[in-house]
């Protein structure tokens, strides 16, 4: 069985009372958001008015009060989700063993001639999964089927496992909770099917099970969800609410030692678009750092990374440290739980792809410090913060 929603467990923490009703007091009006069911519950009595209630979230919802959206593409289409992340039980290679249709392909929306993962023809047992690298609330998937040698491929039927370890994993039950549920899923190459879980799963890993295949077992898909804080909002380098006064930096490069050709901290915001889109440091130095002032202090609870291009020449940052003040000041390195050691993070693989990082112990702070320690060509990076 699916692990219960937080929401649940409070509710069987405060010994619910199944299918009770009130046309007054805490159920009445409904306190519950988004058409949530609200439940009187056995916890707290005053004579014969119930004083406490819970609500009842339907799929892709969290919070006390169901207010909070948790169905956000978790990274497989953007990239956030890296190619390591993504394995399979078979891979099937096609025209003579050059066409390799890999896992790290099943991406939402990836174009090309090859541009889907599919299951070897002597798989009896697919499966497809992503290794998320932390407990997260997982509450849906998105499928997309592909065209194979011109002829449509995608996944009539599915089931879902999970698991914590990535050894041992469960497979998703119906509404009795004795047999196994399956998705309905795609009836054509290109469309897209989106199915919810009856109850959103607390898990680091998620596996896709086909069971009826068109033709071949071929998919795309997405991963749909929340961090488990529920705290992981972008708090405004890529919108641009935090001003360009607030992002600075130890050094600037200059291509050709040029000034109009500056890569200044405020181009470091991610996906910023155009020649000069990003920050360069003027060398390559552990000592070099790009600072972002949030303005007031914050609960920072990840980051997302990504590179650049100078004139055709991939950068980015491979690794890197946090660092954190209250004061612009008196730094302190992130480090977790446990641990004398500053956290040294994985950074970049390309000058494109997102990298997320989430941090253990979120941290409170107005200004923000990344200290690269590892580079590919130049020290660049665009980034964004995530927190509430």
């Amino acid at each position: 069985m699916p692990g219960p929603s937080l929401l649940v467990a409070l509710c069987g923490a405060l010994l619910c009372v199944p299918g009770l009703s009130a046309s007054s007091g805490p159920c009445s009006p409904n306190p519950c958001h988004n058409d949530a069911e609200c439940e009187l519950i056995d916890g707290s009595r005053r004579g014969d008015i119930f004083t406490q209630y819970v609500c009842r979230c339907s799929p892709g919802y969290t919070g006390v009060h169901c207010e909070t959206s948790c169905a956000t593409p978790l990274g497989m289409e953007r990239g956030s989700i890296t190619d390591a992340q993504i394995s399979a039980s078979s891979v099937h290679l096609g025209f003579m063993g050059l066409q390799r249709w890999a896992p790290e392909l099943a991406r939402l929306h990836r174009t090309g001639i090859v541009n889907a993962w599919t299951a070897s023809n002597y798989d009896h047992n697919p499966w497809i999964q992503v290794n998320l690298l932390r407990k997260m609330l997982v509450t849906g998937v998105v499928t997309q089927g592909a065209s194979r040698a011109g002829s449509a491929e995608y996944l009539k039927s599915f089931k879902v496992a999970y698991s914590m370890d990535g050894r041992k994993f469960q497979i998703l039950k119906d509404d009795s909770g004795l047999m196994d549920k399956v998705y309905v899923g795609n009836v054509d190459n290109n469309g897209l099917k989106v199915n919810m879980f009856d109850t959103p799963l607390e898990t680091q890993y998620l596996r896709l099970v086909p069971i009826v295949c068109h033709r071949g077992c071929t998919v795309r898909f997405e991963l749909l969800g929340c961090e488990l804080n529920g705290c992981s909002d972008p708090l405004g380098m890529k919108d641009n609410t935090i001003p360009d006064k607030q992002i600075t930096a130890s050094s600037v490069f200059r291509t050709w030692g040029l000034s109009a050709f500056s890569w200044f901290p405020f181009y470091g915001r991610l996906d910023r678009q155009g020649k000069f889109n990003a920050w360069t440091a003027q060398s390559n130095s552990a000592s070099e750092w790009l600072q972002i002032d949030l303005g007031t202090q914050k609960q920072v609870t990840g980051i997302i990374t990504q590179g650049a291009r100078d004139f055709g020449h991939v950068q980015y940052v491979a690794a890197y440290k946090i660092a954190h003040s209250d004061n612009g000041q008196n730094w302190t390195e992130y480090h977790e739980q446990g641990s004398t050691e500053s956290k040294i993070f994985p950074g970049n693989l390309d000058n494109e792809s997102h990298k997320k990082n989430v941090f253990e112990t979120p941290f409170l702070a107005r200004f923000v410090r990344i200290l690269p320690v590892a580079w590919h060509n130049r020290i660049t990076l665009r980034v964004e913060l995530l927190g509430c």
